[in-house]
């Protein structure tokens, strides 16, 4: 008999797991073993109202493997991060409007670490209008390919770079931001990420900055056209947050973004990451 009660979302990606205890969350090795194997089968899932505090938020994801504990500092509890546009609150808030475009967190690190296995939001306060986040899966981008398509792209690479992500929503930077932008290293990584489960999954989103040995145009047109095709309407689970509301995805093979909402919006999330041991590969 199943541990999770689970109604899935859309055909291919997202799932709500209902009727589930939230202290056994926190507490049952059992429990969280079932979440991820439905993570990795369903890419999302929603566990409405949960209302987790931020203590049992990082003992639940310390069940999931291990905490990203770089971004300390932002939180009193260790390894929560708030997502905000308010500055007062989080100081690299500016930043956060990149993550307007849909993206794969993890793409450009600062050193050589692995993109993150999982990422765990939630709600503490929520935009009066916009503010959803939206998922795509980038297992179902590979799987829609041509078999031509499969084997023209298998060799191909991608600059990434947050250059790239950065100059999306500010196209007109500073020579002081533009030099900040670029001391951050970029990573080249394999268009197909091919996985140790054996599934593969297209590495796409907005810091891509361009396919290595193509014309810039040609490389940017073809990245355009693989991203729309990833993220049609009917491809999309859009989660419209309430408050207490906690979501968790496998952001190894799911692309996200969030809808964009007003800066002074009170909108505010708190991020747990669990750490990646797989490169893009």
């Amino acid at each position: 008999m199943s541990l999770l009660t689970i109604n899935k979302l859309t055909d291919t990606v997202g799932a709500e797991v209902v009727g589930i205890d939230p202290s056994r969350m926190v507490s049952d090795d059992a429990i969280a073993e079932a979440i991820l194997n439905a993570l990795e089968d369903n890419g999302v899932l929603v566990f409405p109202a949960v209302n987790f505090d931020p203590a049992d938020q990082v003992e639940f994801c310390r069940r999931l493997g291990a905490i990203d504990h770089s971004a300390d500092g932002h939180h009193p509890v260790a390894g929560i991060y708030p997502v905000t546009l308010d500055k007062s609150k989080n100081s690299s808030a500016a930043y956060l409007k990149a993550t307007f475009d849909w993206h794969i967190d993890g793409c450009t690190p600062t050193d050589n670490s692995y993109p993150q296995m999982a990422t765990v939001l939630s709600a503490v306060q929520v935009a009066t209008s916009g503010g959803e986040t939206e998922f795509a899966s980038s297992y179902a981008a590979y799987d829609g390919l041509t078999d031509d398509e499969k084997e023209r792209f298998a060799s191909l690479r991608v600059v990434h770079s947050l250059e790239a992500s950065q100059s999306r929503v500010n196209p007109d930077p500073t020579p002081e931001q533009l030099a900040q932008w670029r001391a951050r290293p970029t990573h080249e990584h394999p268009l197909i990420w091919s996985h140790r489960s054996g599934r593969k999954s297209l590495v796409l989103g907005a810091s891509a900055h361009y396919v290595v040995g193509m014309d810039r145009d040609e490389g940017q047109a073809l990245l355009d056209d693989l991203l729309k095709r990833a993220t049609t309407a009917e491809q999309v689970y859009s989660h419209n947050w309430s408050v207490g509301d906690t979501v968790i995805w496998d952001n190894r093979g799911v692309l996200h973004r969030a809808a964009p909402y007003d800066e002074t919006s009170p909108r505010e999330m708190l991020r747990t990451t669990v750490l990646g041991d797989e490169p893009i590969q």
